[in-house]
């Protein structure tokens, strides 16, 4: 499960209009994507810094994830994603490890991702994705 970077940082906002010009202007960079990702309940907007994208996370719901995190902790950064070769090993070899998952097995996530994230509580507090093409 050896990551080969960071392949982006996620960032919680309340509004993608509001936040897109703020990060184009603090990183001299254009947004480069805006999708909808509607089983997670979210709007995404990506910029690319060298290697690494800056995940934007707009709740469409409320009751989702990130409507949920932004009603309790705010605007700010809410997950940490490392690109691996199959994000469905990462997890398996996760778990092995003792790590708790919150998926068991990758799902698709923005930019046609293969996704799976483990719990904070087993990764001292941060929410870690991997992600796989």
């Amino acid at each position: 499960m050896k990551p080969t970077h960071i392949e982006h940082l996620g960032i919680a906002v309340k509004s993608l209009e509001e936040s897109i010009p703020y990060y184009e202007n603090l990183l001299g960079t254009k947004c480069y994507s805006v999708e909808e990702v509607k089983d997670q309940r979210v709007k995404t907007a990506f910029f690319l810094v060298g290697q690494t994208k800056i995940e934007l996370l707009e709740s469409t719901d409320p009751e989702g994830p990130i409507g949920k995190f932004l009603e309790k902790k705010g605007e700010g950064i809410h997950h940490l994603a490392f690109a691996v070769d199959n994000a469905s090993d990462a997890l398996a070899e996760a778990e092995s490890k003792g790590l708790t998952l919150i998926d068991k097995v990758s799902r698709k996530g923005a930019e046609g991702m293969n996704i799976g994230f483990l719990h904070p509580k087993s990764t001292h507090g941060v929410l870690i994705e991997f992600c796989s093409k």
